[in-house]
């Protein structure tokens, strides 16, 4: 029996899991990220790189350290019906219903809209698309083929083209970082700024969606005993969120230099093409446009695997492959919507979800702190429940809180007594108070 995989197969896994998370969003943020803090970047890389792949490493090998095989299983020490929810909501936002028609509705505006008469965007929009969830289908027909189509290919090749871009931007710099103009809320705030936007890449659901595909992958290598998975996961996670790391790294600095030559602009895409326009002309364009769509490519083939995988299991009524046609259609009709419309709806819901994530991960990670007892369990989701719904509402359309009286209410007493509520974080004080009660309750029903 396999104990240890060979240093090859841990970089295929590692490349699999960078390629799996890495998408156009991921390129995006630590650029506009650099642009805004100017000099005052090295702080803030650090506070995104600790959200940014803190969070999704500790996914990782929450999966490992508490054996779990699923979402479904990790979420079971609350509840069966309560993880079966999760799971159902979780994996239908990362997959279908959000994640996969953002991806593909982004390498639309940033590879191919630039190209096109406006006259024309809504039918390129749709042909795009089409030939975009098409190709996903195609390469997620297997899903043992995983590793092979992003950790050996998809991901190397995404790589070697990004790297023409930050080779060149290091080698002939626009600017100097030292001389770079950080707007004020960098200057006072600059690792928190970061810290937001590496919390908002939402990671960490990502993480409890892929954490199935990588546990079967270091499987399919021939690694079958739990502690072994568990270690093997955890090297392979280090391996790919490390890469990431560096990557998040050289895009910031990337815009920061950036300044030397361009305005700060609305986001990262219009900086990263004017970028590669500067470099290599009208070919940077080209360029861009085939990094864009490999790593939106490479990560919905990861989503609708996970996602396809997963109600497999849970709802055995269809096969895998029903499932991972069906939510691709729904994903095409979903992305033709336009990505403003499917960001600004998806917002609330995301809120939402992410901190009952983000405390089952920690739950998972750390279980001796409170002998995994289920009532700690159900304290802290219950409490983290409350500051979700506190937090969707903060988000909601401006028109929709103010017709609602009993809305504003609750805005105006979570800012008042809630800390962290502004920045949208009210559930980490939640969590910890619901942690308190629950070795509170544990401790009464213990000494009866």
């Amino acid at each position: 029996m396999k104990q240890k995989l060979q240093f090859k197969e841990q970089l295929y896994i590692g490349m699999m899991v960078f390629g799996l998370f890495f998408g156009a969003g991921n390129l995006i943020f630590p650029i506009q990220m650099g642009q805004e803090a100017g000099a005052d970047i090295w702080l803030a890389n650090v506070g995104l790189l600790t959200t940014g792949i803190g969070l999704p490493f500790l996914g990782i090998i929450a999966f490992g350290i508490s054996d779990s095989g699923s979402l479904m299983d990790l979420g079971s020490k609350i509840g069966r019906k309560y993880a079966r929810i999760l799971t159902t909501v979780l994996y239908l936002i990362i997959g279908p219903l959000f994640a996969m028609p953002r991806l593909a509705s982004t390498s639309f505006e940033i590879g191919i809209a630039p190209f096109i008469d406006e006259s024309n965007y809504q039918i390129s929009l749709l042909l795009f698309t089409l030939f975009f969830f098409v190709f996903v289908w195609f390469f997620s027909r297997k899903p043992s083929k995983v590793l092979d189509y992003i950790g050996k290919w998809l991901t190397p090749l995404f790589l070697i083209l990004l790297a023409i871009i930050i080779v060149l931007a290091f080698v002939k710099p626009m600017g100097t970082i030292s001389e770079a103009k950080s707007l004020s809320i960098y200057q006072n705030h600059s690792f928190l700024e970061g810290f937001k936007i590496g919390y908002n890449t939402l990671d960490a659901i990502a993480a409890l969606a892929f954490g199935t595909i990588i546990i079967e992958s270091v499987k399919s290598l021939g690694i079958v005993k739990p502690k072994y998975v568990a270690l093997e996961v955890s090297k392979a996670g280090l391996i790919g969120i490390f890469i990431m790391g560096v990557i998040y790294t050289l895009l910031s600095l990337m815009g920061a230099m950036s300044l030397g030559e361009l305005p700060i602009n609305t986001n990262g895409g219009i900086t990263l093409a004017q970028i590669a326009n500067h470099y290599l002309g009208n070919f940077g364009g080209v360029l861009l446009a085939a990094i864009v769509l490999i790593a939106c490519v490479k990560t919905s083939i990861g989503l609708s695997t996970s996602f396809s995988t997963t109600f497999t299991d849970m709802y055995p009524r269809f096969n895998y492959l029903t499932y991972v046609t069906v939510s691709l259609i729904i994903a095409l009709i979903i992305a033709n919507v336009g990505l403003t419309r499917i960001i600004a709806i998806s917002v609330p819901v995301l809120m939402f979800i992410y901190p009952l994530a983000i405390t089952l991960i920690l739950m998972s990670l750390f279980p001796k702190f409170f002998e995994n007892n289920r009532i700690v369990c159900l304290s802290v989701t219950a409490m983290t429940l409350i500051a979700s719904v506190i937090d969707t509402i903060n988000v909601l359309p401006e028109t929709i809180i103010r017709s609602h009286a009993g809305l504003l209410l609750i805005i105006s007493v979570a800012e008042r007594y809630i800390p962290l509520f502004t920045l949208g974080l009210s559930w980490v004080p939640c969590a910890l108070t619901g942690f308190i009660i629950g070795l509170i309750l544990k401790m009464v029903i213990n000494n009866h």
